[in-house]
């Protein structure tokens, strides 16, 4: 047994010295037998349990019955060996048998942290089903008194009190207002509009105002890397995430300190992402906010982004400001890495996906005074008290303003034949018809229409993946009447210089689509049906082989990362049978589409681009 045995065989006297070991030892430890024979044992001990192990061996000394045990013992290489150990005293000696359980601890680990990922998916969803559920009519009931209370304020009131008081209303509203949106952003519910930036130029622009956020006693350092890449976010909730982030650092430095700001590009590897399952391996922009404060032991940076979650006295704060950003930068698809030390400080870091693509041109600046006009809009809003209340503001404004309660009503005074110039409609209202459907039908039949939508919560309607559909327009819920004025004159000059998507269409061309993500297939079959062609859309690629045998198509549309078949090789075999037809190939890397294509579509694609490659292999 001593000789053949597969666990580790130790003898010691109760001073821990080393008698004997037999061959296993050297085999899964390294150490020869003489090497280790004479020597003390706990000097193989991991640091961590040489307490914890000579407690044992005292309990053992002193006629403790068999002990069973565990601890981590190094190798002769490096590294340590986590042993489970059956020990027993005899005669002045240690009778000890020691188990190799690394792979078993290491299986429970990730069991554990399996579990963790998943309770954690668990909770993000019910507390986004939550928010989202409450989320629409919450913002109406906000908006009914937000704008009430903003006629209110135009009219003269006799009580010298009064205007206080109608202030003091609307600061309430604004406050409940960003309350929902809070918990949206934790619960990941938010319908951003990402733009490929520099997160540097963000960060440099926000300088002035972080300076007079955080005040004279703290001093503030930016440090923005050279060569940063391209990434996909919302400007404006980046600008909101390094806002909340500084007026943490600033409340953790009371006495002073220095907070930093850092830009910088970022490579998580597979060790890292091995520790942190949420986030893949690959190329990232980091963004770094750091103090001198107080720092935060463990057991409170552990809950560092649960909402309401707060160490600050009662009424200085609501305990969502990290939750928000924690829930923004999940939304697209970054990473959010916490470091703190008692008496070291704070950082928290935000990683971004790189992006290959281009940065965005800078929206012109909105208006500084709220604009009207006299063109005529549409409002197609369910709730009587929100519409009746929008109405006035578009009056006010100067436009001309039709009603409808639901999405049918609207269409039927579009089909009126009634000249409208935009159509404001709410995105969540009762009835077959969506809200997509009547903007789409409402352009068809009037194709220099603009549509502005509107709503406290956007569901899946016009969002997917967390991002408003391309070429989409969104108000949230509720809106003052200046923020209605710009938007409303924003949407009408941008319809007017856009070229019209569908007047350099050709005859509807028969198209298939193959791709295997439901939302991205969705989304693009409403954008090519409403350039006007005929789409049959599939999720892999037998089963475009089969559609491609019972049909005749002009273009195959196949995205490259198929499951099963990869488009690449469906290309090659539609290339065999239907040597004629265009092959599109679409793809989130930059890289030639190969002999079997005609095109490479970059994702993520808009209705622009879609529409250009689609027309380049017609």
């Amino acid at each position: 047994m001593w000789r053949l045995s597969g666990e580790i065989m130790l003898v010691s006297d109760l001073d821990a010295t080393v008698v004997a070991v037999n061959p296993a030892f050297g085999a899964l430890l390294g150490w020869d037998a003489g090497e280790v024979v004479g020597i003390c044992f706990i000097k193989l001990v991991h640091p961590d349990d040489r307490d914890a192990t000579l407690r044992r061996l005292a309990a053992l000394g002193s006629g403790a019955p068999a002990s069973r045990f565990e601890n981590r013992y190094r190798r002769k290489n490096g590294g340590y060996v986590t042993l489970c150990w059956n020990a027993v005293a005899e005669a002045g000696f240690i009778h000890a048998v020691g188990r190799d359980i690394s792979a078993e601890r290491a299986a429970a680990e990730a069991t554990m942290h399996s579990d963790e990922a998943l309770r954690q998916s668990q909770k993000m969803d019910a507390i986004g089903k939550l928010t989202g559920g409450i989320a629409h009519d919450f913002n109406n009931l906000l908006h009914v008194i937000s704008g009430n209370l903003q006629m209110l304020a135009t009219v003269p009131m006799e009580h010298p009190r009064a205007g206080k008081w109608v202030d003091n209303a609307i600061v309430g509203v604004e406050r409940g207002a960003r309350l929902a949106s809070s918990l949206l952003a934790f619960g990941r519910r938010q319908a951003l509009e990402p733009k490929v930036v520099k997160i540097g130029r963000v960060v440099t622009e926000m300088e002035d105002l972080l300076r007079r956020t955080v005040g004279d006693p703290i001093s503030m350092e930016t440090i923005v890397a050279a060569g940063l890449w391209h990434t996909l976010v919302d400007i404006a909730q980046v600008e909101t995430a390094v806002l909340n982030l500084a007026i943490n650092a600033r409340d953790a430095m009371s006495g002073g300190g220095c907070l930093t700001l850092e830009v910088a590009n970022a490579h998580l590897d597979q060790a890292y992402c091995a520790r942190h399952a949420e986030v893949a391996p690959g190329e990232y922009v980091m963004l770094a906010v750091s103090d001198t404060g107080g720092g935060m032991p463990p057991e409170v940076a552990a809950h560092a982004f649960d909402p309401f979650f707060s160490t600050k006295p009662e009424g200085m704060g609501t305990g969502l400001g990290l939750s928000m950003v924690y829930g923004f930068v999940k939304q697209s698809g970054g990473h959010v890495k916490i470091y703190s030390e008692p008496g070291h400080g704070t950082s928290v870091k935000l990683y971004w996906p790189r992006s290959i693509d281009a940065a965005a041109t800078p929206e012109p600046a909105a208006p500084a005074a709220p604009a009207g006009g006299n063109e005529t809009i549409l409002v197609a809003e369910d709730d009587e008290g929100v519409r009746t209340i929008v109405v006035e503001m578009l009056s006010d404004l100067g436009y001309q303003v039709l009603t409808a309660n639901d999405a049918d009503g609207a269409l039927s005074i579009l089909n009126s034949g009634v000249a409208v110039d935009l159509l404001f409609t709410d995105v969540v209202m009762p009835g077959a018809l969506r809200s997509p459907e009547l903007a789409r039908r409402a352009v068809e039949l009037l194709p220099g229409l603009a549509v502005l939508f509107t709503s406290g919560y956007t569901e899946n309607a016009i969002v997917h993946g967390g991002r408003l559909d391309p070429g989409v327009e969104l108000l949230g819920k509720p809106y003052t009447r200046d923020a209605l004025a710009k938007k409303i004159r924003l949407v009408l000059e941008r319809n007017q210089r856009a070229p019209a998507v569908t007047t350099a269409a050709p005859a509807p061309t028969r198209i298939l689509l193959v791709e295997d993500e439901q939302a991205v297939r969705a989304i693009t079959v409403d954008m090519l049906e409403l350039l006007d062609h005929r789409v049959v859309a599939v999720g892999d690629g037998r089963s475009a082989l089969s559609a491609l045998e019972n049909g005749r198509f002009d273009i195959l549309l196949t995205d490259l990362g198929l499951p099963g078949m990869s488009g690449q090789e469906l290309a090659k075999q539609a290339r065999l049978l239907y040597p004629a037809m265009r092959i599109i190939l679409a793809s989130g890397q930059a890289q030639a589409a190969g002999t079997a294509a005609d095109a490479l579509l970059l994702k993520p694609y808009s209705m622009a681009s879609l529409e250009a490659v689609v027309l380049a292999v017609a």
